[in-house]
């Protein structure tokens, strides 16, 4: 019999595959810049370079990062057997380049204007990942 059965129907939490050499070379840079180009798939670096762009006043350049990011984490999610919904835990370090990504992206939105995709993004957070919504929020 299996105890850990889902009873409530609710979709699975999807977990991320780590890329050890990927974050090693993140934490080492200053600049996330080369390791973006080493690692594209990598959301962690995009999301870095968003967060960079964000605090230094370019929020087109931030939205160019965050969404590259945003869609490599979605290719991975999808390639993790998500199906477009359901929990994507900020507990599981390698889900929260994807997370970060998308929060940068709707402050970025907001930032140009584009209150539609700020909204899509902040809620798209909240129903991913109640935790990151709290840590990237505040």
């Amino acid at each position: 019999m299996n105890l850990h059965r889902n009873l409530l129907n609710e979709p699975p939490e999807t977990r991320l595959a780590d890329n050890p050499e990927a974050r090693e070379a993140l934490a080492g840079a200053d600049d996330p810049t080369p390791v973006a180009g080493r690692f594209p798939e990598y959301s962690a670096a995009w999301a870095r370079l968003a967060e960079l762009a964000l605090a230094d006043g370019q929020p087109v350049a931030a939205y160019a990062y965050a969404r590259t990011g945003y869609h490599r984490g979605l290719d991975q999610l999808r390639r993790s057997g998500w199906k477009g919904h359901g929990p994507v835990p900020w507990e599981h370090e390698p889900n929260q380049g994807f997370l970060r990504a998308l929060h940068a992206l709707g402050k970025a939105s907001e930032q140009i204007g584009d209150a539609e995709e700020a909204e899509r993004c902040a809620s798209f957070l909240r129903d991913s990942s109640a935790e990151a919504d709290k840590v990237l929020n505040g």
